[in-house]
């Protein structure tokens, strides 16, 4: 099947993801995502849409038109990511298509899904990857400087988890629990993003199964350490302060804060005093791990001198009294204690992002039938995420509040429920265009998160799941064991 487009219907495609983005001149961080952005993207990696010499013909509208073009299979590809449940399966994406078709004046030849899968296989997950980092990362650039925390590109870290579903393929690539018997499990894909403090977009993300060596949230890390630089700071948890990691990005350049690992104890009476449970420390180098090369351990210096800072919590029904914060911001009137400490409370902010991604989005369980489908769904999932954000950026701006003060949901919401019309060329029309994108940005600044510092919850749910057994059998056993009247083996 042929995909090429006609004559000088490339970009016309292609902008309708930015009509459907509801983006104007006049608004910050517009230029995060163009047209040239899409089609170096694509030219990048190579993508072709075939040859109508030597394919079958594509399915097209009543005009002769090619129905999917690049822009057109992103754009229905993107409506996915925004849409949960039924909404999110490819004929509800093809009956999108359908609609915006049909109220641009053409009629669709049929609703099957079968051209539009092929489609989307012609489209790898480095475009999307390239598409969802560059959005973060321009719209990064547009931060003041004043804005960042001390000046530092300050890179939040933490992993995660997929779940997808139970094929060979995925199985072979991203086994099981090992604690699950065969054919009762589901694949594994972990994750390790960076987010930006700034923006609370995915910079990176680095995946690979949780099952063999080198398959750890660090050493996932490590595989990013390309993203990092001078002038970056990276924000993290204890899992990440291992003395091989922190020495690697102070090698780079990159500062760090991060809590201590729990097989370190802090001794304030040590070092040099620099304030009350403040001191500066070094750690000698331990023996080298199997992962690191000789070469590497040679040059990685003896000793690591890093700053330890005990901070205190005093909040009812935090689960947590103190905790000792690890830096290289050495400078304590420069960094004082109190700023470090706000600063790694910000950390938390990581695990609302990754629950807006998994929760909000419902990308915790992925539904594509292979490893290479599975990244391409996540890396569109993840651009779509970026996307929202920008639009978050957008009205906080107008709003002249902080982005983290915003509704994710509620811009979740406004962006898939105009997502077709914002498509249309009647709707397109500037006046029509104008007053969705004024209410887009009132919409984003109207819907703030409620401010709780300090709330306390209990980690449990109210609503009673249904009674269902959990099925601890292969289901063709179940099955046959139904058909002979016998019980089938459930909690």
């Amino acid at each position: 099947m042929s995909f090429t487009p006609n004559d000088g219907s490339t970009a016309s495609s292609i902008h309708l993801v930015l009509r459907s983005l509801l983006q104007h001149d006049s608004l910050p961080f517009v230029d995060a995502l163009t047209s040239e952005h899409i089609q170096e993207a694509f030219d990048a990696e190579g993508v072709s849409f075939g040859n109508p010499d030597s394919e079958p013909p594509t399915e097209s509208i009543d005009d002769g038109g090619i129905v999917y073009t690049m822009g057109v299979t992103l754009w229905a590809m993107l409506s996915q990511a925004l849409f949960t449940d039924v909404q999110r399966s490819c004929r509800a994406a093809v009956q999108r298509v359908a609609v915006y078709y049909a109220l641009s004046g053409g009629d669709v030849s049929s609703t099957n899904t079968g051209a539009y899968c092929r489609a989307r296989a012609k489209i790898p997950e480095g475009v999307v990857q390239r598409l969802a980092e560059g959005v973060a990362e321009r719209c990064e650039a547009l931060i003041p400087a004043e804005e960042l925390w001390m000046g530092f590109r300050t890179r939040v870290v933490d992993g995660t988890t997929f779940s997808m579903p139970d094929t060979k393929t995925n199985q072979a690539e991203y086994p099981q629990s090992s604690s699950q018997a065969p054919g009762l499990g589901f694949p594994v894909l972990r994750g390790v993003a960076l987010t930006s403090l700034a923006t609370a977009m995915v910079v990176a993300l680095a995946v690979g199964p949780c099952v063999g060596k080198e398959t750890g949230e660090t050493a996932l890390l490590r595989t990013l350490f390309d993203k990092l630089g001078p002038g970056d700071l990276v924000l993290s948890d204890r899992l990440y302060c291992g003395w091989f990691m922190l020495a690697l990005m102070q090698e780079r350049g990159v500062e760090f804060v991060t809590r201590l690992h729990q097989l370190r104890t802090a001794d304030f009476s040590q070092g040099k005093r620099l304030g009350r449970e403040d001191h500066i420390v070094t750690w000698d180098k331990p023996a080298k791990p199997e992962w690191l090369d000789q070469e590497t351990y040679d040059r990685l210096p003896d000793q690591l001198t890093v700053r330890e800072v005990n901070i205190r919590i005093n909040v009812p029904g935090c689960r947590t009294a103190s905790l000792v914060v690890v830096t290289s911001l050495l400078d304590h009137k420069r960094f004082p204690r109190d700023e470090i400490a706000a600063l790694y409370r910000r950390r938390w902010g990581i695990e609302l992002e990754l629950r807006d991604i998994k929760v909000t989005m419902r990308l915790d369980v992925l539904r594509r039938k292979t490893p290479a489908a599975v990244r391409q769904e996540l890396w569109t999932g993840i651009l779509t995420y970026n996307l929202i954000r920008q639009s978050m950026l957008q009205s906080a701006r107008v709003g002249e509040c902080r982005p983290d003060q915003l509704s994710f949901a509620s811009a979740l919401q406004l962006m898939a429920n105009t997502w077709v019309l914002a498509a249309v060329p009647p709707i397109a029309a500037v006046s029509d265009r104008e007053r969705l994108i004024a209410l887009r940005i009132l919409n984003g600044h109207c819907h703030r998160v409620g401010n709780r510092p300090d709330r306390v919850e209990p980690r449990a749910v109210k609503r009673r799941a249904k009674p269902i057994a959990w099925l601890k059998e292969l289901r063709e056993s179940a099955r046959a064991k139904l058909v002979n009247g016998s019980r089938t083996q459930s909690s």
